[in-house]
């Protein structure tokens, strides 16, 4: 494999309709090229202090590369429930395992003209030390909540996860 190459291009997928009901099933790579929808994780990690998980994603992901993102979180794999993708997802990107269940928060479709995928927000919180997953991970750290918001304007974050962050302050409220 060309070691430049973005990751995850070879992933199944099932691409889904408005409603959310899987109507075919194709590679990553793709539905992103198509801009087909598919499914997608959003979880929320805070640690006992209740700071939040922020990194930088690294520059070879297929979507967003180096930007900065406050959920860990991907794709939903064919066949695959949002729930189990949630906490693989989250295992695999904080470089832990025996994880609790990520607590499912609420769905949206997220749109904009290159991309689209429904996606389910949750949370979690991880006592665990954390070994972030080097090919996704560039940065990381844990944040105060204050420190990410006051980040918002600052930093070049990835566009779902502001949306989604976004509906979660609203979710609260």
């Amino acid at each position: 494999m060309n070691d430049r190459m973005p990751l995850s291009q070879d992933e199944l997928l099932d691409i889904v309709d408005e409603q959310d009901r899987v109507v075919d099933q194709v590679r990553r790579g793709e539905a992103t090229a198509r801009r087909l929808r598919h499914r997608c994780t959003f979880i929320l990690v805070r640690d006992a202090r209740e700071r939040i998980f922020v990194h930088r994603r690294t520059d070879r992901k297929l979507v967003f590369p180096s930007r900065y993102d406050m959920f860990v979180g991907g794709v939903v794999g064919a066949g695959e429930s949002y729930d189990e993708a949630a906490l693989r997802e989250a295992e695999e990107e904080l470089g832990v395992t025996g994880l609790a269940a990520p607590a499912p928060l609420f769905r949206f479709l997220y749109e904009s003209p290159e991309h689209t995928w429904w996606s389910a927000v949750y949370e979690v919180r991880c006592e665990l030390p954390v070994r972030p997953q080097v090919e996704e991970v560039a940065w990381w750290e844990f944040l105060p909540e204050e420190e990410v918001v006051a980040r918002l304007g600052e930093w070049d974050w990835v566009p779902d996860g502001l949306e989604a962050y976004r509906r979660l302050r609203e979710f609260r409220d």
